[in-house]
């Protein structure tokens, strides 16, 4: 019945930079942009890693994210082929790690960054 998590949808402060971070480091391709300009609503952007989708929700002035938790969605995890290759080449982007890479029971590995919005980024080696 349930097949599979279709896509992740944010809200960022400024959609061309979140579309530059997550294309031009992270490698999600553009796959649309919708021009909305209804309301607060300004334009829709996808773009895809793999078989997974990222929708890129563009608003008039939306509010800043809350710095507490709160109840809600609190990242997406992004598998990884090497955690040493994979935190190199962001360190080289500029792009800080907020939680160093450990190993895990079983072998994995977990590190996380944040977007340009603070939107945290899990990184996953199995």
């Amino acid at each position: 019945m349930f097949k599979r998590i279709d896509h992740v949808e944010i809200i960022p402060q400024d959609a061309n930079r979140a579309v530059e971070f997550y294309g031009g480091v992270l490698g999600f391709t553009l796959k649309e942009r919708i021009k909305i300009g209804m309301g607060a609503l300004d334009e829709v952007i996808f773009m895809g890693l793999g078989d997974t989708a990222l929708e890129i929700v563009s608003l008039k002035n939306p509010f800043p994210r809350p710095q507490e938790a709160v109840v809600g969605y609190r990242m997406m995890a992004i598998e990884v082929d090497n955690m040493e290759e994979a935190i190199a080449y962001l360190k080289g982007k500029g792009v800080e790690i907020s939680v160093e890479p450990v190993s895990l029971a079983g072998g994995s590995k977990r590190a996380e960054i944040k977007d340009p919005d603070g939107l945290g980024i899990e990184l996953r080696q199995w």
